[in-house]
């Protein structure tokens, strides 16, 4: 039986992610040039995940090497999140395995309470093991806070990070923050495979 923290997204659907996604675009706007606005094709959303990690890769040696060894990379290169009492963040993302895009998903949240502001960025999760990587698999929807264990990276973590001491099942990097919002995040934000 589903904890009652995932009924809120029953029903939301494309319909619902649509909307959302055109709300945070409005109170992001100031956030993203002009091309940024319309939905990456498969070709784009690959060419953007392989920049950004390489980009990761060349500020978080650690990074590097956790991926090296990981069952699957997803990477989310380009996340709008924005609010003003209520707010939501929405982006696209590619999985890789072995170095080749096999999937991709979409990750939405929807926020309430005292926000205010709009932020651009990116994250990057490695999973770290089939047991994870089969749960985004066959989960229909993942919201982050249930299931594998996730530990967000900063920059001071990544330093002690190394493939002997990493005993989690995902670790997750965010990068290339832009704009201001307090807050940020991904507890409670929900992962959803997509076609593309």
């Amino acid at each position: 039986m589903r904890s009652n923290r995932n009924t809120r997204w029953t029903g939301w659907n494309t319909v619902g992610r649509l909307a959302l996604f055109f709300f945070v675009a409005v109170l992001a706007q100031p956030l993203l040039p002009p091309a940024a606005v319309h939905a990456a094709t498969a070709a784009e959303l690959r060419r953007d995940a392989a920049a950004a990690l390489k980009k990761l890769y060349a500020g978080t040696p650690k990074a590097k090497e956790l991926a090296d060894k990981a069952k699957g990379v997803l990477v989310f290169p380009s996340i709008v999140k924005a609010g003003f009492l209520v707010g939501g963040l929405y982006g696209d993302g590619v999985l890789f395995k072995d170095g080749k895009a096999v999937a991709y998903y979409n990750t939405v949240a929807v926020s309430y309470g005292y926000q205010a502001g709009a932020q651009k960025f990116g994250y990057v999760m490695l999973f770290m093991n089939d047991g994870a990587l089969q749960y985004l698999d066959k989960s229909d929807g993942w919201e982050l806070g249930t299931g594998p264990s996730i530990v967000v990276v900063d920059q001071g973590a990544a330093g002690g990070l190394s493939t002997s001491t990493a005993r989690d099942d995902v670790y997750a990097f965010i990068f290339s923050q832009k704009g201001l919002m307090a807050g940020l995040g991904l507890q409670g934000t929900k992962i959803t495979r997509i076609e593309k």
